[in-house]
């Protein structure tokens, strides 16, 4: 029987090969060549994934499906390689970003990601969690990119992805009290309007 931690390897490298072909992703995921962003006008903050389990959410689309649903306790790392969980930011909105230096899509959205944090301040918490297994390629990510008001959280063993079973990149916001209100499959321009307006239903 293979060890515990052969096991988590086997599926983090399914999840990194394979896992992005789920579904057949949409051209803003991680598993093609990247193109440009999401722009405001191809998502509005009232547009809703279908609830059919057969029909694979439109890249860029608003997917309010699992609304209400509390925040996994999974455990990541902090810049510091301190644990934490989502239950850590409770009391303040967290919009969650899950992606990783090797995902093209992901790095394209990285900028307006950085730029929408910058615009949020203290009103939400925008935790941008790397689900790559070399949690040392981050920091020096940001650091090059100049990416200063985005945190170099990871989850080496990319437990949130795995939790989820999504494609990269995959933007989840929770409210103060850890619940769901939406999630965005691929690429978006987080700086856009459009994302201001999803980003303010947080904080209402």
């Amino acid at each position: 029987m293979p060890s515990r931690s052969g096991t988590v390897f086997l599926l983090a490298a399914t999840l990194a090969t394979a896992a992005c072909d789920k579904q057949s992703p949409a051209p803003e995921q991680a598993n093609v060549a990247a193109t440009a962003p999401a722009t405001p006008d191809e998502v509005t903050p009232d547009e809703v994934v279908s609830d059919s389990k057969a029909a694979a959410p439109t890249s860029g689309a608003v997917d309010r499906t699992h609304k209400g649903e509390a925040a996994p306790a999974l455990a990541f790392a902090d810049p510091a390689g301190k644990k934490v969980t989502l239950a850590d930011f409770r009391g303040q909105p967290v919009l969650l970003n899950l992606w990783a230096t090797w995902c093209a899509p992901c790095i394209k959205e990285m900028p307006s990601l950085d730029a929408a944090a910058a615009g949020a301040g203290d009103r939400v918490r925008v935790v941008a969690v790397s689900q790559d297994m070399q949690r040392e390629k981050v920091a020096p990510f940001f650091a090059e990119r100049k990416l200063t008001h985005l945190a170099p959280y990871t989850d080496a063993d990319m437990g949130l992805s795995l939790h989820y079973r999504v494609n990269l990149p995959t933007t989840i916001m929770f409210d103060a009290e850890g619940r769901e209100l939406w999630r965005v499959s691929g690429a978006l321009d987080w700086n856009g309007a459009a994302a201001k307006a999803l980003i303010a239903e947080a904080t209402l």
